[in-house]
């Protein structure tokens, strides 16, 4: 337990619990209006699908002062013959305290997976502690196919609304699926299963002081379990609803913390995605359903001039990136009239590649080179909405995956040009 400084209580409660089957990390910042509703799940899965394991709730939270962590110990659940259940035979316990180090969810990771090592966990798993849509199902999803399947990681399978999660969508899921190639559709979803082993290997990587503490942990936990070959599935949980963002609001902070560390992963591990050509799929557990969500509403007008307000400012900085000939693709779009707008899937994929070249050769400092696709992934979005208006879930699937395809035909592109 040496590398995490943990209070002198929290070691004491955890040499008194011993040992565990099952560690469940709820990391928290200011979350006391959601986080009761995700304990009593949380507890309620346990209780239902674990009943003889023994199980340690850990809420690593980043020092809320709205009282998140007393509403994680006076969470119960009263009476379990209500939800069908007879008492466990194993108790829960819960533990809650705040984190150290650089603040982050990466850094309230790093506890869960020092308690989990400490406790010999067989398994584990993390959820966010805004979940609205979360059910005790989750927990059997995230963790049987690691005690039982023998999986090292589980990544979650949700369906949500057509204009959430673009940044997904867009950049991650075609980006991570082309470099890797396996099909992991939620690779920055939020809530993971992962064995012991797994997150013992997490705690030998030296990332702690770096962003992946801060922000970058979904997507550095995803690939560091793609890229070392450990066995990965997703499990479907139904439909995510959280604290959502309107994609046309400010994402330029989140898309500055994803495609950093997804760059930055890249200079890690190029011997492990240079050679990998296609993608297959990853086993996919649980039983796939229509499910009803929230509405996302997108300001297209705004969103397209965001778009070319970026080609006026940027016009020097993106002919250095993209070159002459993209760039003119670019200045034809922002011609088009908004209704007929359309950014082709090609070019995206080859405007990703050369800014992922461009972080590798260090043309511009990290945070200015990524800023400045924040312009460009807002064309790209606001395309996708103008194109996805009328169109059901299964019209869109495909689209993202002629998305998909575009990234993986064109990798020879990223692979000749990376030096």
């Amino acid at each position: 337990m040496n590398s995490t400084t943990f209070r002198a209580e929290v070691h004491r409660q955890i040499e008194q619990i011993g040992q565990a089957d099952i560690v469940i990390g709820i990391p928290s910042f200011n979350n006391a209006r959601t986080i009761g509703h995700v304990v009593r799940a949380v507890q309620a899965g346990l209780a239902k699908y674990f009943p003889s394991h023994k199980a340690v709730i850990v809420n690593s939270d980043g020092g809320s002062s709205d009282g998140t962590m007393g509403v994680v110990q006076n969470t119960a659940i009263e009476d379990f013959h209500a939800i069908l259940l007879h008492h466990r035979t194993e108790p829960i316990t819960k533990l809650a305290f705040p984190y150290s180090g650089i603040p982050g969810k990466g850094s309230a990771f790093r506890a869960v997976f020092e308690i989990a090592k400490a406790l010999g966990a067989k398994a584990c798993a993390v959820v966010d502690s805004d979940l609205r849509s979360i059910a005790p199902e989750w927990v059997e999803m995230l963790l049987k196919p690691v005690l039982e399947g023998g999986f090292d990681y589980v990544a979650p399978l949700y369906h949500r609304h057509k204009f959430d999660g673009t940044i997904t969508n867009s950049i991650v899921y075609p980006f991570t699926r082309a470099l890797y190639g396996r099909r992991v559709r939620q690779p920055i979803g939020g809530d993971f299963g992962f064995s012991g082993k797994m997150a013992q290997f997490y705690l030998t990587k030296e990332v702690w002081e770096s962003d992946v503490a801060r922000f970058g942990i979904d997507i550095w936990m995803t690939t560091t379990a793609l890229a070392n070959g450990f066995k990965v599935a997703q499990s479907f949980l139904g439909a995510k609803i959280h604290d959502a963002k309107d994609p046309g609001a400010d994402l330029s902070d989140m898309l500055y913390q994803v495609v950093s560390a997804t760059f930055d992963l890249m200079e890690n591990y190029r011997d492990v995605w240079a050679p990998v050509r296609g993608s297959e799929p990853v086993p996919t557990f649980g039983f796939e359903y229509a499910v009803g969500l929230e509405h996302v509403s997108v300001n297209t007008a705004r969103m397209l001039h965001i778009f070319r307000e970026g080609l006026r400012n940027l016009r020097e900085i993106w002919v250095g990136i993209l070159g002459s000939g993209d760039l003119r693709e670019v200045e034809r779009l922002a011609d088009l009239d908004d209704a007929a707008f359309h950014f082709p899937p090609g070019l995206w994929a080859r405007i990703v590649y050369d800014y992922a070249i461009a972080f590798h050769l260090k043309k511009l400092p990290v945070a200015h080179l990524i800023k400045s696709l924040t312009p460009l992934y807002i064309g790209k979005t606001v395309s996708f909405v103008i194109q996805a208006e009328n169109m059901g879930q299964a019209e869109v699937d495909a689209e993202i995956e002629k998305l998909c395809m575009e990234f993986e035909s064109k990798k020879d592109y990223l692979t000749s040009s990376w030096k």
